[in-house]
């Protein structure tokens, strides 16, 4: 398989985390309650738990669990209370239900620490080879 780097900015490149997060929530099943894109600068995507909660992953730091207090489709989530759920930037999808169950406990490689695991600056770093990994067929 050739390497292939998605030019930044592109309409491929923006919607390049969009399988990975639909992994995701279908790990999640019904805990997620809805879900929406956010904009670039960094990438993210916000996830509307069950229990009033929200999940939110971005391409610098991953996914954190907290308090949804404002945001919406096309916009940044903000949060309070916030854990992050550790497991670097792209945790297999399998492995964040695991994970939200240690950040809603404190516990485990959870942290309120905010890790920053790339600069959204980065664009040709490889992280889009890495996100291409969880691209599938339609």
């Amino acid at each position: 398989m050739a390497i292939r780097h998605v030019e930044p900015y592109t309409d491929e490149w923006l919607q390049q985390p969009i399988s990975y997060v639909r992994q995701v929530v279908d790990q999640l099943g019904a805990e997620v309650a809805d879900w929406w894109e956010g904009p670039c600068d960094p990438r993210d995507a916000t996830l509307m738990l069950a229990d009033g909660s929200a999940l939110v992953w971005d391409e610098e730091s991953g996914w954190r669990l907290g308090t949804f207090v404002s945001g919406g489709r096309g916009h940044h989530t903000e949060l309070t209370g916030v854990r992050y759920l550790g497991h670097g930037l792209l945790p297999k999808p399998e492995r964040v239900p695991s994970a939200l169950m240690d950040a809603r406990a404190g516990i485990g490689a959870s942290s309120a620490w905010r890790p920053c695991y790339r600069s959204h600056r980065q664009c040709r770093d490889g992280f889009d080879v890495a996100l291409a990994f969880y691209l599938v067929d339609a």
